[in-house]
């Protein structure tokens, strides 16, 4: 639809007193309030889409939902869900201002989607903004509703949606895993626990676990997602549904399904519902379990590609850039780095998570803007983070097949891959006869004639087949 030409400004009033808006701005009073006010970062509620879009979904469904009880009529119906669509489209991005860590409940975001979404209506119903003669923020864009149920119900649908991306993107970086898993299936390799030579194994094995633990992150990722279809919704300021007709419960949910495509549904306790954000806790848990696993794979690729000369040096990592100012030639494990980093900012956020969650007071949570921007934020990241390095290091990784075997076969890991063959004594004499003489223990036993290299190369491979599956 066609927006009218604003007027150069426009006022409107509070009990504060009047303010002057841009005529091409759509909100009002109440946000510029809210902006004056709690400004206090650089992020606007219209940063993250997916949140912008979670709370026109739920003004859209409401405005369903109090058209089928005839506490609106179905024009101003109709001009509320038009103007939810265009806000999903991005159209009203620049009159979407309010800080998205704003210290007011969440009224003022609230309060800010109203304003802009009941001034739209009005235009598209041939009325001038600001004078809300047809379309009232609190009257009609609100209602049935209060902050208190609409922003954590918009915080929830928002998240859910944001899940989905950075389950696939998990998902993707597990597939990168197995593929190199199976690339590098039959590459001796030195396993090492405490940073010490330990036993024989394929290093294929070590990135089947990458992929497993990666796999697992998914999965998990996936069922806490599951917990986020309970809203609040119908609870409205407490949870006894004081301010919303008998049947909006029922009718919300039902459009609400309709408008998203995801069957979110009605808490068995409004009250647990309203008071409490644990979910947000487990959510927030598992995006800090995601990252610090994740950061463990990265910080074990910068080892094993370490050198070239003087680290181990059997991965090649993908050369992404120049690793230093000052030393030609020098390139650094850049992607990796950035997934350890990441995973520190992430659980940074998760602290701020757990603290939002803890003092929320009495019958609702008034914390919600610090959890929306931090849960935002570490799923954004991790997004964001963990596409980069699937794509830009784990798809190009190659290993340095001799590096890998060389290490060890000179290394003291062999001796366990002898012991059935000629006993555990005699493999510990051979031992400490190699640490003394400073020679692998593979030469010596061939110079011995106990074991052939061939032979002892066979007992190697063996010990480092697959016991437990692939």
């Amino acid at each position: 639809m066609n927006k009218p030409a604003p007027s150069e400004v426009r006022t409107e009033r509070d009990y504060v007193g009047e303010v002057v808006i841009p005529g091409d701005k759509l909100y009002g009073v109440n946000t510029v309030r809210g902006v004056e006010n709690l400004t206090v970062s650089p992020l606007n509620i219209a940063y993250y889409p997916a949140f912008r879009d979670a709370f026109a979904q739920v003004k859209w469904a409401a405005a369903l939902a109090n058209r089928d009880n005839e506490v609106i009529t179905a024009a101003q119906c109709d001009a509320i869900v038009a103007a939810c669509q265009e806000v999903i489209a991005g159209d009203f991005d620049a009159s979407l201002v309010v800080d998205l860590m704003e210290g007011s409940g969440g009224t003022s975001t609230n309060m800010n989607f109203n304003e802009v979404i009941a001034n739209r209506a009005q235009q598209i119903l041939g009325h001038a903004a600001g004078n809300y003669e047809i379309v009232h923020p609190n009257d009609h864009v609100n209602r049935s509703q209060s902050t208190n149920d609409a922003y954590p119900a918009a915080l929830k649908i928002a998240t859910h949606a944001m899940l989905g991306a950075l389950i696939e993107e998990v998902t993707q970086l597990a597939a990168r895993f197995a593929a190199k898993a199976s690339a590098f299936a039959d590459i001796l390799h030195l396993g090492r626990t405490c940073l010490q030579d330990a036993q024989p194994m394929r290093l294929g094995q070590v990135f089947g676990g990458y992929a497993a633990l990666t796999e697992r992150l998914a999965q998990e990722l996936t069922t806490v997602r599951d917990k986020l279809r309970t809203l609040p919704l119908g609870g409205t300021a407490i949870g006894t549904g004081f301010g919303a007709p008998a049947g909006y419960r029922a009718a919300v949910y039902a459009h609400l399904q309709s408008v998203t495509g995801v069957a979110y549904e009605a808490p068995a306790n409004p009250f647990d519902a309203m008071q409490n954000m644990d979910v947000f806790s487990r959510v927030s848990a598992e995006l800090r379990t995601c990252a610090v696993s994740l950061a463990k794979i990265a910080s074990d690729l910068t080892v094993l590609s370490s050198g070239p000369v003087g680290g181990l040096g059997e991965l090649k990592l993908p050369e992404a850039q120049a690793g230093s100012s000052i030393m030609p030639g020098k390139v650094n494990p850049v992607l990796p780095m950035a997934i350890i980093q990441l995973s520190f900012a992430v659980v940074g956020n998760d602290v701020a998570v757990a603290q939002a969650v803890q003092y929320g007071e009495l019958e609702i949570n008034h914390f919600e803007p610090v959890v929306a921007s931090r849960v935002f934020d570490s799923i954004s990241l991790l997004v964001n983070g963990i596409h980069r390095f699937g794509e830009k290091c784990v798809q190009g990784i190659e290993a340095d097949i001799d590096r890998n075997e060389t290490h060890l076969m000179e290394s003291m890991a062999v001796a366990t891959a002898l012991v059935p063959k000629i006993g555990y004594a005699r493999v510990s004499k051979l031992a400490r006869q190699s640490v003394a003489e400073g020679r692998p223990l593979i030469a010596i036993l061939d110079e011995s004639g106990l074991l052939s290299r061939d032979e002892t190369l066979a007992a190697i491979r063996a010990a480092s087949h697959p016991v437990f599956g692939g």
